[in-house]
């Protein structure tokens, strides 16, 4: 019997994990106006660079942002493919219209 982890694929079961956390969250919602350097974010967010950057990382990890390197500083932006995968198959869940019941267990396992 396959294990659960092998019926959901991987960028799924990343993607709602990276978008379990509310800092995470926070995130997305400010970089969805605009591409921001880190330290701008951290300003924001009212978190240390170190903090930010794992959530960050969980983040880019997932596919849901995009880094630049400019010099010194990094630059965040969403990276919206990632979000139309998850949408999707969020979306194949409405189209279920009647579930099938489970056979009956027998005693005899």
């Amino acid at each position: 019997m396959p294990t659960q982890e092998a019926i959901v694929p991987k960028n799924i079961a990343a993607g709602f994990h990276a978008l379990s956390d509310p800092l995470r969250i926070g995130t997305l919602e400010l970089l969805r106006k605009r591409e921001q350097c880190v330290c701008d974010l951290c300003e924001v967010l009212g978190v240390t660079q170190s903090k930010l950057s794992f959530h960050l990382k969980i983040l880019k990890e997932a596919g849901f942002v995009n880094a630049r390197q400019e010099g010194r500083w990094i630059y965040y932006s969403l990276n919206s493919s990632q979000f139309e995968v998850l949408q999707n198959y969020l979306r194949d869940f409405s189209r279920i219209s009647k579930i099938t019941p489970a056979s009956p267990c027998s005693d005899n396992k």
